[in-house]
């Protein structure tokens, strides 16, 4: 039988490559963080999620290497049966701090955390209203549960309102955005949505994923930047990105709903507790940003430098107000050409097309850190402006 389908296969990546489509994965050789080594030569990473520079970060690693030796490598079970440690309730009890929350429960990732939380709370009674940009967790997760499926244009508040008015019929209806939208790097108008939610006796969760860490004056998230604490029923994130950058999710919000998850929630019910030196890490990583918001400064003070050189460079940039760049590029393989000269002048970027981005919207997704330093910056702004003027994207 594998005969046939694997000719069907063979044929399908061979087309990819002949549409420059393909997918390499450059490998790093060294630790995550602004420079990094790739086929050993030193580049500066301009495409992590790493937007605190926390990867990398000696007490993350000193934190991490302690908590194992108190707690062990692994927990070898899932939460419920014997896979619960005190330090587990630690970083619950943190992570609600963090966000103004009643409960939290973690996740082996925040894909977990959207596949899990929505076919525990919603039936076939309810509505579920999505935005057209949430990320593929989100969408996985919607598909997983029988709630009837609204789709609003991005972040706009008057589709969103049409949508809500016709899910007047169902029992429950909840609104769910992304915070920060990965491709485009816009932040979701929660104000509006969190009103329109009041006015049609709506819920709301919002997966702040790429948004924590880094929008808001202290970089507290959405509810930070609108002042919508209170309003927000449910929020999802990562560990993987701004707290640290390795493994785990989370889910935080409202008691009743954390409490039915424990009980209902399958990636939770089933998937083996998160590890001790990676929830060592994440309580230290905490610890540092109630300490200071040096990180996050320094993160909005980068952001503000690069976009504004590269608009003034001539660069079609998204409107962005998160620590995500999107420089639009349009044509597929133009961006994946221009992310390999990129890498040949020593800048790690990549090219982004579909069906990651719609087609037609190519682009070059940069992502600022506060580990970045102005020469890093300043060379990566070098870099883009001489392949630009080379490959027409620039006058």
């Amino acid at each position: 039988m594998y005969g046939k389908m694997k000719e069907y296969l063979s044929n399908t990546i061979a087309e990819i490559k002949e549409a420059g489509l393909y997918k390499e994965e450059r490998l790093i050789e060294s630790a995550q963080q602004a420079t990094i080594s790739v086929k050993g030569k030193q580049v500066l990473n301009f495409c992590a999620n790493n937007y605190l520079g926390l990867s990398n970060h000696p007490r993350l690693i000193e934190a991490s290497k302690k908590m194992m030796d108190r707690r062990g490598y692994g927990v070898s079970s899932v939460r419920f049966i014997c896979g619960t440690q005190d330090i587990h309730k630690e970083l619950e009890a943190a992570i609600s701090e963090y966000f103004q929350t009643e409960d939290t429960i973690l996740y082996a990732a925040c894909f977990d955390a959207n596949a899990g939380v929505f076919e525990p709370l919603f039936t076939e009674e309810d509505a579920i209203i999505s935005d057209s940009l949430n990320h593929a967790s989100i969408i996985d997760g919607v598909r997983l549960c029988k709630a009837k499926r609204y789709r609003y244009a991005n972040a706009d508040m008057n589709d969103l309102e049409r949508c809500l008015q016709e899910a007047q019929a169902q029992r429950f209806r909840v609104i769910v955005t992304d915070g920060v939208f990965s491709m485009d790097g816009n932040v979701a108008p929660m104000d509006q949505l969190c009103a329109l939610a009041e006015k049609y006796d709506a819920l709301v969760m919002v997966d702040e994923s790429h948004s924590a860490g880094v929008v808001g004056p202290t970089g507290h998230g959405v509810s930070e930047l609108f002042n919508t604490y209170g309003q927000v029923d449910i929020y999802t994130g990562t560990l993987g990105k701004a707290f640290g950058g390795a493994l785990g999710g989370f889910t935080t919000g409202r008691k009743e709903i954390i409490e039915l998850l424990r009980q209902r929630s399958r990636p939770y019910l089933f998937s083996n507790s998160l590890a001790p030196g990676i929830i060592g890490a994440s309580l230290e990583a905490f610890a540092m940003l109630k300490e200071s918001n040096v990180l996050h400064d320094k993160l909005v003070e980068n952001v503000t430098y690069f976009r504004d050189k590269m608009i003034a460079a001539g660069f079609d940039i998204k409107p962005t107000h998160s620590a995500i760049c999107a420089v639009m590029l349009y044509d597929a393989k133009l961006s994946q050409v221009y992310a390999s000269r990129m890498l040949e002048e020593g800048i790690y970027v990549t090219g982004f097309y579909y069906p990651v981005v719609p087609k037609d919207q190519a682009r070059i997704r940069v992502q600022l850190s506060a580990g970045h330093e102005r020469e890093h910056l300043d060379k990566c702004i070098a870099a883009f402006i001489k392949i630009g003027k080379e490959l027409n994207v620039i006058k």
